[in-house]
């Protein structure tokens, strides 16, 4: 068992890395100045990113009454927002997709260092018990090893050297995808009966509601035109699950009651997303459609 959690945890440090590694690779400053000029829309995703979602995850958790381990693992979840595949929902809806990336890219650099003391306080405030907390500086310190300084190298190197930079992105990019994969499976492996019990639980419709409200928030506070709030909307119910694995590995030694609750939550956020992106989609290809058949005609000689 010794060996599996060293396997797993080390499979977690390469996704976590070449995650943010990746996410760096695909960023311009030129893309962040043009991000930050919309003011407002940073504000709101901010807003909804690092207060709004940590209290909705709460809240959820709070109103359907969740056993401790799964009620962690919500508070771990929800605080931890800039999930990479909230770029990919937001390609999936044909959204705003540059908005969308850097949105994801912010949010994931900010919370890795807001990760920790959020999760905690809620914790806390939750009165779960008490043996029940995070080593907040260690967790602030190894998240933010893990996601800083690999995102500023992948940033720097696509600003200095751009075809370098591309290069080497399909190879984290790759690496990225293979380890998440293997991420999920070993905490699937590690909890399996956990999650089995879970399907049709009140925490996969925890999951779900929770999902659903930050969509709906994340599109109606946010502004600009309908593809950028569907594009800030998709990046809000997703987690950047790498902060989340490596408190459970770091504070809770993998327990698998709480990977069990991680894992099956994060399973659901993604159907919610992809569900919503889908439905954008279609929106969007309607759009498209109406925008050609009542565009002006050239006159006929």
């Amino acid at each position: 068992m010794e060996a599996f959690q060293a396997i797993f945890n080390t499979v977690l440090i390469v996704f976590i890395v070449t995650t943010m590694l990746s996410a760096g690779f695909n960023t311009t400053f030129e893309q962040i100045a043009s991000l930050f000029s919309k003011v407002w829309l940073v504000v709101a995703v901010l807003v909804v990113g690092f207060v709004v979602r940590p209290l909705v995850g709460w809240g959820t958790a709070e109103v359907f009454s969740l056993a401790t381990p799964a009620f962690i693992a919500m508070a771990l979840l929800w605080a931890c927002p800039g999930a990479p595949f909230g770029a990919k929902l937001v390609m999936t809806a044909k959204a705003d997709i540059q908005s969308g990336a850097v949105l994801q890219v912010m949010l994931a650099s900010i919370g890795s260092i807001t990760f920790a003391p959020t999760a905690n306080a809620i914790i806390a405030a939750a009165d779960l018990g008490d043996d029940v907390s995070l080593p907040v500086a260690d967790l602030i310190k190894t998240v933010a090893a893990l996601q800083l300084i690999p995102f500023a190298v992948g940033i720097l190197t696509r600003h200095w050297a751009e075809e370098r930079a591309l290069e080497w992105n399909r190879f984290a990019l790759k690496t990225s995808s293979i380890t998440f994969v293997f991420v999920l499976a070993g905490a699937l492996l590690g909890s399996w009966e956990t999650v089995i019990d879970l399907i049709g639980s009140k925490v996969i419709v925890a999951a779900l509601v929770a999902s659903i409200v930050m969509i709906a928030i994340g599109y109606f506070v946010s502004v600009g035109e309908s593809p950028t709030k569907q594009a800030a909307a998709l990046v809000q119910p997703c987690t950047n699950s790498g902060p989340a694995f490596a408190a459970a590995a770091i504070a809770f030694d993998n327990d698998p009651e709480i990977l069990g609750a991680i894992t099956a939550i994060l399973l659901f956020q993604i159907v919610a997303g992809l569900l919503t992106a889908v439905y954008f989609s279609k929106q969007n290809d309607d759009e498209s459609s109406y925008s050609r058949t009542v565009s002006p005609q050239p006159a006929s000689a």
